[in-house]
């Protein structure tokens, strides 16, 4: 089975940056992750989609985080990053990974960001 290890979350100042790292790990010797994504969870919120990266390397992002945030990854290691920059209050969230466009891994604990003054 699938599993998905968030790290790199905590608490930043209002306009410093995080690198998070998601590590995938799966079944076989050959496993890859398919086109991935970051999500993010705030409270009281629904997740919703933060940056994906297809195998063409495509990237999108959700408008709140253009031009601060960059994912990519590193197939040798299975691990995709989100290098966040510039944060502001309202990124303070739990942070996953997962599949794109659909979710179809387990989800993993997620990493908690917050953002204070």
């Amino acid at each position: 089975q699938v599993q998905l290890v968030e790290s790199g979350g905590g608490r930043v100042q209002i306009g410093g940056s995080l690198t998070l790292s998601c590590k995938g790990s799966g079944p076989g010797t050959g496993f890859v992750l398919n086109d991935m994504a970051w999500y993010r969870q705030a409270p009281g919120k629904q997740r919703e989609l933060v940056a994906s990266l297809t195998e063409d390397r495509t990237r999108t992002y959700a408008n709140s985080v253009r031009g601060r945030f960059t994912i990519s990854r590193d197939n040798a290691k299975n691990t995709v990053y989100l290098r966040m920059s510039d944060l502001k209050r309202e990124d303070t969230a739990v942070y996953y990974c997962n599949s794109f466009p659909m979710s179809y891994y387990p989800w993993g604990q997620g990493t908690q960001v917050t953002v204070s003054s």
